[in-house]
């Protein structure tokens, strides 16, 4: 069996996620405190208890689960024998996942992982004015239907107004992000060709699109001071939907991953054709897993969040 893991994205966050494996695990409480030292903020008490409104805030949920997942890194590497190197074909993360992929693959530490996305959500939210962007889900939707109706919005408004395809998560599920006018004329139109669903999203900014250049640009500058390492493994990035291997292209990835599109259907398929047989998500929820068995549906899937998930996982 070859494995790939993979790290969730914002939205995944609840509170409550990482307790239970705080309690029962040395590693895990270890992983919690070094990210609360690296932010200067109690991050692991309001995972643990809330509220949840403040959790959500996206300066505090991408650095959030980011530490959820590391957490149970650190636990399976200590107790059960997974062994990167030795074990693992692949790793990729969608989103602010793609950080916590690179903080298991060895390329940025915890500590600068966390406060690479604290920089990071606090530049996704500064980026653009409250409720002057927003993001729609197209469901059931072909990415070239959703490309064709972003491009028709796009000629529409002569440059004026931005939707762009934010995420091709698979499954029928592509997101587009842009000013809140442009996406819910692409909603109309999308509802208007039969599409089964087109739902605009509750969310707090428009994340990948071209208006969070100034996002962009904040992360350009900090990944500049931070030391990457080669990964141990190879990450597949968002924005090329292929493994990236040196610091230099990472860091391009990272800064291009803000305002492109997550290729996250193509990331799964390449990852498949390249030989791996089970995906492994590790931190909150199950949505990625969900994503794999539709997109590749001979691949197994494993979400491992809790000390239960932890006991039950087999290296075979």
């Amino acid at each position: 069996m070859s494995d790939s893991l993979i790290f969730p994205g914002q939205g995944s966050q609840v509170v409550g996620m990482g307790r239970a494996l705080a309690e029962a695990h040395p590693q895990a409480r270890a992983v919690f405190e070094e990210v609360d030292a690296a932010l200067g903020q109690n991050l692991s008490r309001l995972m643990f208890e809330g509220p949840g409104e403040e959790l959500t805030l996206t300066a505090n949920a991408q650095p959030a689960l980011m530490a959820a997942s590391l957490a149970v890194f650190r636990v399976l590497e200590a107790e059960r024998g997974l062994d990167l190197a030795g074990g693992v074909q692949c790793v990729a993360g969608h989103s602010l996942g793609e950080y916590s992929a690179l903080a298991a693959a060895g390329t940025v530490s915890i500590t600068d992982a966390a406060k690479l996305l604290r920089i990071r959500g606090e530049a996704m939210q500064r980026a653009v004015a409250p409720g002057a962007g927003a993001m729609a889900a197209l469901i059931g939707a072909e990415p070239a239907q959703a490309a064709e109706i972003a491009a028709e919005i796009a000629a529409e408004a002569a440059g004026a107004e931005i939707c762009d395809v934010a995420n091709d998560n698979g499954g029928g599920q592509v997101v587009l992000s842009g000013d809140r006018a442009a996406v819910e004329r692409a909603v109309a139109i999308a509802q208007g060709r039969g599409i089964k669903r087109a739902v605009m999203l509750n969310v707090s900014a428009p994340f990948h699109c071209r208006l969070m250049q100034p996002a962009a640009e904040a992360m350009r500058a900090a990944l500049a001071e931070v030391a990457l390492n080669a990964p141990v493994v190879p990450v597949y990035a968002n924005v090329t939907a292929a493994p990236v291997t040196s610091p230099e292209a990472i860091r391009d990835a990272l800064v291009r991953q803000v305002t492109g599109t997550v290729r996250w259907r193509e990331s799964v398929t390449a990852m498949a054709g390249a030989g791996v047989t089970r995906f492994l998500e590790l931190g909150a929820g199950k949505v990625l897993t969900g994503l794999v068995k539709r997109i590749a549906p001979q691949a197994t899937g494993a979400a491992i969040g809790t000390p239960d998930d932890v006991a039950a996982f087999s290296r075979a």
